[in-house]
């Protein structure tokens, strides 16, 4: 009697599981919707495109984080283009405050690893609210500058140094922060606000790119895609920015801030309840 042939070895390399499938329309949407925010508030577009690159176009949270860093980057910079065309950007503040948020960036992924988070991302949080309500009650003068003296240049580095550990720490982009604090501490207006904030996130938003890239962590296809509609997005709604009265635009954006106060809530009470 012959014995049965033994059984085949299993393959060396098993398939792997498939992809969520892209949704290549809701990239496109995603991308509108996030850069016409972007180009009306002066802030990245993040807060609006991670959570719906999850939810329409099947990314995970990695993917959606990076593709909406690399999407920004073109979105910023016809936005920041756009004031800058109406005289709404100050160059110099921008500068400064870019050294600071490069750095701050930089720390903010290092504390990451290495701090508790619990209480701090719930004082961050109740930052946010009193930003808010700042906000709500502020009427900046529209058209209003900053005076540069080696006093405020310090300011506006600290500035720029806190807004980058915060976005390393709690994945909240600049602008949500830089854009009340120049309105608010040091008076400026609300458009120069904006504009100077895009300009500020073009050199951070490139050097986070360039680095997933490196790692091979974002998909280039979709931020292409994400990136072309926001770029067009950006351009209306920084022109719809212009038509805005000060005290409607203060609002909306103190609404803006509360919705990514919103999220971080949310964010923390599920880490809390998964033990992180």
């Amino acid at each position: 009697m012959t014995s049965a042939p033994p059984p085949a070895p299993p393959p060396e390399n098993p398939a792997a599981p498939p992809e969520r499938p892209r949704r290549w329309w809701a990239l496109v949407v995603v991308g509108v919707l996030g850069g016409f925010m972007s180009g009306l508030f002066g802030v990245g577009g993040g807060i609006l495109m991670v959570p719906l690159l999850i939810l329409m176009a099947g990314l995970n949270q990695k993917q959606a984080a990076t593709t909406s860093l690399a999407a920004i980057i073109p979105a910023a910079l016809v936005g920041s283009a756009t004031y800058l065309a109406n005289d709404s950007v100050d160059v110099a503040v921008a500068g400064i405050v870019a050294i600071g948020g490069i750095i701050g960036s930089y720390l903010g992924a290092r504390l990451l690893r290495r701090i508790p988070m619990v209480w701090l991302r719930w004082l961050f949080i109740a930052l946010l609210v009193a930003v808010a309500i700042r906000m709500f009650l502020t009427v900046p003068e529209r058209g209003a500058g900053i005076e540069l003296s080696p006093l405020v240049v310090l300011a506006l580095i600290a500035t720029g140094l806190f807004m980058g550990v915060a976005s390393g720490l709690f994945g909240i982009g600049g602008g949500v922060i830089l854009v009340p604090v120049l309105i608010a501490l040091f008076g400026q207006g609300d458009l120069a606000a904006k504009g100077t904030s895009l300009l500020t996130m073009l050199p951070t938003a490139i050097m986070g790119t360039v680095t997933n890239v490196r790692g091979r962590m974002v998909d280039l296809r979709a931020g292409a895609v994400v990136g072309l509609g926001a770029t067009v997005a950006s351009f209306a709604g920084a022109s719809l920015a212009f038509l805005l009265p000060p005290r409607a635009s203060t609002v909306l954006f103190a609404v803006l801030v509360v919705v990514a106060a919103t999220q971080l809530t949310v964010r923390a009470i599920r880490m809390q309840r998964g033990g992180r």
